[in-house]
């Protein structure tokens, strides 16, 4: 087995691009669900697991698109399996888009990439200026609160959380509600907790969509209230996604929950910005860019920047081919 890979990151977080992985399914929603069980997931694990990856990789699979109205698609994987939706994956694609050709791009001026994901068709709109990448605008799909205030006692306290969606489903909630800051030293903890949140709202009622594939939720995301900017909030977050995996950046598609949580709640109007940043302290700006009957559009400004370039092979002999996790 051997593997050539292009690795990038979001503010700070790791995305692993794969090409030429045959999948199954006329769709990326099906190819997802047919990568599961099969070669992909010996694929997945082999690239993501140590001791080629760790707990914390993050990567993807290029696909074809659904249709000739995107550029490709891509299948988003994780340590514990397939996700529905990646912001910062889709940031990295575009960026990557660009630099290799596959869509092109002016010196000066903006190229749009357009990507179907397991959740939808959504957009990298890639900024450049003098032949560089300056900026990459993720563009989501529709996003909606499901649900508000649920109560739920936890081993740090009793906590009232909200569900929303915004190409997965999220549990958001005050870190502080929990006695604890969206800072480095808290990690362990917020990963702890994340975890019991996650699990303990994975059934509930409002998390169960009317395509069974996006059920179920996806990552708990904690929050510190750091006040107000000129032009809207500013919040920093950790989303604790899968099973105790640590987002490093803000969470493309987790600041798309939160702002339609935000714009919901009247605390982010339609001419604000939310300033969103990470347990690391890299940020991305979002905003609302429209409203359809199906919730908010969300915007989410970043940038993605190359690593290196890889190539993995299995060893005659190693008994490592699936990888392994001690998280």
């Amino acid at each position: 087995m051997r593997w050539s890979t292009e690795d990038w990151h979001t503010a700070g977080e790791p995305f692993r691009i794969v090409e030429d992985l045959p999948t199954d399914g006329s769709t990326v929603a099906e190819r997802r669900v047919h990568a599961m069980t099969g070669h992909p997931d010996a694929v997945r694990r082999f690239l993501c697991l140590e001791p080629r990856g760790h707990d914390d990789m993050y990567g993807g699979f290029i696909t074809p698109a659904d249709d000739d109205g995107a550029d490709f698609g891509v299948l988003f994987w994780h340590k514990d399996g397939f996700s529905t939706a990646c912001g910062h994956g889709t940031m990295a694609l575009g960026a990557w888009a660009v630099r290799t050709g596959r869509v092109p791009a002016p010196d000066d001026g903006e190229a749009t990439v357009t990507i179907d994901v397991p959740s939808g068709r959504v957009q990298a709109r890639v900024q450049r200026e003098g032949g560089r990448t300056t900026g990459v605008v993720f563009r989501n799909v529709a996003s909606r609160v499901l649900e508000t205030g649920i109560p739920l006692a936890t081993s740090a306290g009793d906590v009232s959380v909200d569900l929303v969606y915004g190409g997965a489903v999220y549990a958001t909630l005050p870190a502080a509600a929990v006695g604890l800051s969206v800072t480095p030293e808290h990690t362990a903890e917020l990963i702890r907790l994340g975890r019991e949140i996650k699990w303990a709202l994975d059934d509930h009622p409002a998390a169960q969509l009317a395509d069974a594939r996006l059920s179920g939720v996806y990552g708990t995301i904690l929050v510190d209230d750091l006040g107000r900017t000129d032009t809207g909030p500013w919040q920093r977050n950790v989303t604790v996604f899968a099973d105790g995996e640590v987002d490093r950046s803000p969470c493309g598609s987790g600041t798309a929950a939160r702002v339609a949580l935000l714009a919901h709640t009247g605390a982010l109007a339609d001419d604000e910005v939310l300033t969103h940043d990470s347990i690391i302290g890299t940020r991305f700006l979002a905003r609302v860019a429209g409203r359809t009957p199906d919730g908010v559009i969300p915007e989410v400004t970043g940038q993605a920047y190359r690593v290196g370039r890889c190539e993995f092979e299995l060893d005659t002999g190693d008994p490592l081919a699936g990888g392994f996790t001690l998280r």
